[in-house]
């Protein structure tokens, strides 16, 4: 390669150039093998090595007691997040009332997270714009270009919850655009970047704070309304009819959604006793320290996206005693990475790139090079409901609850290897029992806000 490198005249691809890449391509018999396979099949699984697939077992010596059934399925949608916190959620409900199967229903969150985003949303192309910040500058850009998704955060799951509250997914069932939500993302989309201008315009005319707030009102009419009419609106109250597992039946009756999370939820799984940690291993960002994102969030009034970063071995070690606590364990990953997706495995040794290629792939960067030049950032959110102990103590795989149905993985769980854990999980969510008091005490410092365009902004879909 660099004796064809060296034929290159001010940086082009000339004809003799490319002549050379081709005849060194077709030199090499692995090469031509190797287009043979990889262009009628998908590269991933020609990569794909066998021995890793030879001692992958998804026994584990370490379980929560009961799994939630039946395993939950986000379908075309970006609810993760939500998934992942309701099914954590679930295994000590469902254990308290001896639920044979039982899910919360994630539609409420979402109708309430599409609702309280697009509050959100509009606020701060207001307080952008009165901080000088402008249209084509970084920080609006930003927002403008994703104004509103399915994707979300711990923090913003804590908000809706503490607000909004808790239901059965049997008194709000999922509905065509909670299932594939791409369709009620576009209008969205489209109207709240026509309301954002509308806003600026109104800010450099001069308009007051209460003219503008009127503004957001009939803006969030709008929202609500188109919302509504994709999503069902939540009841106000409900009662819920369940059998459990001696077939006795039972009835709860009138209850709010607060009122069922504070009553029947909160008493066994009190989200605020979790406290989510991060592990940023850039240099810019020390460990000990807590973050916060410009503008990440999803509720005018709600709780900051609050980041305690720790080294990844205090992650680790945390959700070891969690899940020795009989406790599921909320976390945030970068899902593509190493994943082989039919068998269910999350394993940093599942593909051998250079075997196919000639080169290796995903290993030439540190993890906090990868975050640092757009390589690797947080893209999904699972539970994990175990793991395998080594007669040293050491974790060396994990037992992971997916949101993507039955069909991948066994019977839609994944094993992930302690080395993948490392390398692509960036944060998990414990309760503060089983964490150290030094990390505890890093809750109360004053957090660093990283910028709107931060990696560690990105949500969890």
């Amino acid at each position: 390669m660099s004796s064809t490198l060296s034929t290159v005249k001010e940086g082009q691809l000339t004809e003799e150039v490319l002549a050379a890449l081709r005849r060194d391509f077709y030199a090499d018999d692995k090469n031509r093998l190797a287009q043979n396979v990889c262009s009628r099949s998908d590269p991933l699984d020609v990569c794909l090595q066998r021995r890793c697939l030879e001692n992958s077992v998804h026994i584990f010596n370490h379980k929560v007691e009961a799994e939630g059934k039946p395993v939950s399925n986000q379908k075309s949608s970006g609810r993760c997040w939500l998934f992942a916190c309701l099914n954590v959620a679930r295994l000590p409900f469902a254990k308290q009332y001896n639920l044979e199967e039982f899910e919360f229903s994630q539609g409420h969150l979402f109708f309430w997270d599409k609702v309280e985003r697009a509050n959100y949303f509009l606020h701060n192309i207001v307080s952008t714009a009165r901080r000088g910040e402008a249209l084509d500058g970084r920080t609006v850009s930003c927002l403008l270009a994703d104004p509103i998704n399915d994707g979300g955060q711990w923090d913003m799951v804590v908000n809706l919850v503490a607000k909004h509250g808790l239901m059965p997914k049997k008194c709000f069932p999922e509905t065509f655009s909670c299932e594939m939500s791409g369709r009620l993302n576009t209008i969205l989309k489209t109207k709240l970047r026509e309301y954002a201008k509308s806003l600026r315009d109104s800010l450099a005319a001069g308009k007051s704070d209460s003219d503008l707030q009127s503004n957001i009102n009939v803006m969030m009419a709008e929202v609500y309304r188109i919302v509504g009419i994709c999503l069902g609106i939540p009841p106000t109250e409900f009662t819920w009819t369940y059998t459990d597992k001696n077939k006795a039946v039972e009835t709860v009756q009138s209850l709010t959604p607060v009122q069922f999370y504070d009553q029947y939820v909160k008493p066994i799984w009190n989200i605020d006793d979790k406290v989510c940690l991060v592990s940023d291993p850039r240099p810019t960002n020390p460990f000990g320290k807590t973050y916060t994102v410009d503008c990440l969030g999803n509720m005018v009034g709600g709780r900051q996206v609050i980041y305690n970063n720790q080294p990844i071995d205090v992650l680790i070690n945390a959700t070891r005693d969690s899940i020795l606590g009989n406790e599921a364990v909320w976390f945030a990953c970068e899902v593509s990475k190493r994943y082989v997706g039919k068998q269910g495995l999350l394993d940093t040794e599942a593909h051998d790139f250079k075997l196919v290629f000639g080169v290796e792939v995903q290993t030439g960067l540190s993890k906090a090079d990868r975050i640092s030049y757009g390589d690797s950032l947080m893209t999904h959110a699972m539970t994990i409901t175990g793991c395998h102990t080594e007669e040293n103590g050491e974790v060396s795989r994990w037992r992971v609850e997916n949101s993507w149905g039955e069909d991948r993985g066994e019977k839609g769980y994944l094993l992930m290897t302690t080395q993948w854990f490392k390398e692509f999980i960036f944060e998990v969510v414990i309760d503060k029992k089983y964490l150290p008091e030094e990390v505890l005490k890093v809750m109360e410092t004053k957090p660093v806000i990283l910028p709107a365009w931060d990696p560690m902004g990105a949500v969890a879909k």
